[in-house]
C-alpha cells in the first residue's frame, strides 16, 4: 500500500499508550482484531471500487469512484499499520493487507460483494458510507487517541462517500423506468448485508464498554433515518428485511472475497522482496 504521512495526534498521544498499562495486557488481542475489522472493511472496498478504473460510466465517474478508493485504502493503511503495532510481531499494513489469508479477515460481508452494474455499486456505496459517516463520528470521541485521530480525519471523506452515493442513487431512481429497476434491483440485493454492520458481538461490546470502540447497534436508528431520507427522494422502496447474513467479522467470507484477494495479492506474494 502507498506510503502515507502520519495522522497527527495530540500531545502525549501514541500507539498502544491509548490504553492504561493494566488493561493493555488483557485488551491488546481485542484492539488488534478490532483494527482489523475497520482496516479490512476500507481495504477490501477499495479494492472493489478499484475494479470500476477505466469501466466507469464517464471519465468524472471513472475519477470520482478512483478517488473514493485511494480514501478507503488510505484508511485502511493507518489502521492496518496500528494493527501491526499492537500485534507487536513485526508485522505492517502492507504484511496484513497482502499475507493473510481469506479466513484471516474480518471485513464485513457487504464490502466484498461484486460491483455488478453501476446502481449496484452506488447501492452498495450508500449503504456502506452511510454506515460508516457514523461509526466515524462516533469514533472521533475514542479513548483510543490514534483510533480518534484517524477517525477525525476520516469522516470528512466519508461524508463526500456518501453525499456522491446518495446523489447517484436519487438520479438512478427517480430517471427512467430501467434505471429505477436497476437500481431497486441493487438496494434488494445489498439489503440483506445491512445488519452485520449493527450487529453488537462480544468484542465490539468489550471495547465500545470501555470507550475505545462505538456501540454500533446505538447507530441504527439514525442510519434508517438517513437511508429513508435518501430512498424517499429517490422514489424508491425501502427492501423487505431478509434472513441477514453474518460472520465476516470471525473470518466467514463469501467466495467473491477469495477471488478478489487472488488479484490483490498476487503481486506482493509471487515477488515478496519486491520494492516500489
Amino acid at each position: 500500500m502507498a506510503s502515507l504521512p502520519p495522522i497527527d495526534l495530540p500531545p502525549g498521544a501514541t500507539g498502544a499508550g491509548a490504553f492504561d498499562a493494566q488493561a493493555a495486557e488483557t485488551d491488546g488481542g481485542v484492539l488488534f482484531d478490532h483494527l482489523l475489522r475497520l482496516g479490512d472493511d476500507s481495504l477490501i472496498l477499495g479494492q472493489r471500487l478499484g475494479e470500476w478504473t477505466g469501466h466507469a460510466p464517464s471519465v468524472e465517474v471513472d475519477l470520482s469512484l478512483a478517488n473514493i478508493a485511494l480514501d478507503l485504502i488510505g484508511q485502511a493503511t493507518h489502521f492496518l499499520n496500528y494493527a501491526g503495532e499492537i500485534e507487536g510481531k513485526g508485522r505492517d499494513g502492507d504484511a496484513l493487507a497482502f499475507h493473510r489469508d481469506v479466513l484471516d479477515f474480518r471485513n464485513c460481508w457487504l464490502v466484498e460483494q461484486p460491483n455488478g452494474d453501476f446502481a449496484q455499486t452506488m447501492a452498495r456505496q450508500l449503504l456502506f458510507s452511510t454506515w460508516q459517516k457514523s461509526l466515524f463520528e462516533a469514533l472521533k470521541g475514542s479513548a483510543d487517541r490514534t483510533i480518534s485521530a484517524v477517525a477525525e480525519k476520516a469522516v470528512k471523506e466519508v461524508s463526500y462517500h456518501q453525499e456522491l452515493a446518495a446523489e447517484w442513487v436519487i438520479r438512478l431512481g427517480d430517471g427512467t423506468d430501467e434505471s429505477r429497476r436497476r437500481m431497486q434491483d441493487g438496494l434488494d440485493w445489498m439489503w440483506r448485508f445491512v445488519p452485520e454492520l449493527f450487529d453488537m458481538d462480544e468484542a465490539t461490546a468489550f471495547l465500545a464498554a470501555r470507550g475505545i470502540g462505538a456501540d454500533v447497534a446505538a447507530l441504527r436508528a439514525d442510519y434508517d433515518r438517513r437511508i429513508d431520507a435518501v430512498l424517499a427522494e429517490a422514489t424508491l422502496d425501502r427492501p423487505r428485511d431478509q434472513r441477514p447474513i453474518l460472520g465476516g467479522r470471525r473470518g466467514h467470507h463469501s467466495e467473491h472475497l477469495g477471488h478478489l484477494l487472488c488479484t490483490m495479492q498476487f503481486l506482493p506474494r509471487t515477488y515478496p522482496d519486491a520494492t516500489w
